[in-house]
């Protein structure tokens, strides 16, 4: 998977094709994302190797729920 290809603002899907959220940035092997975008204040980071292809949208190979319940909130 090629990361270069992952942009600020992207939209997040699970592999039902639901929305997680928008990319703020890649902070190390995870992508931050936008909390502007989330229901609940502060960031979430989800981890690289969830991301299972990119074309306008990066797609995840979890499920958007699964995501929401496993991502890990950053410290700001």
């Amino acid at each position: 998977m090629d990361t270069a290809q992952i942009r600020e603002q992207m939209e997040v899907v699970g592999s039902d094709n639901n929305h997680v959220g928008r990319v703020d940035h890649i902070k190390g092997e995870m992508i931050e994302l936008a909390k502007i975008d989330l229901p609940i204040m502060g960031h979430h980071l989800i981890p690289l190797s969830w991301v299972d292809w990119v074309d306008d949208k990066v797609h995840l190979n979890c499920r958007s729920y699964e995501a929401r319940q496993r991502w890990v909130e950053a410290g700001h």
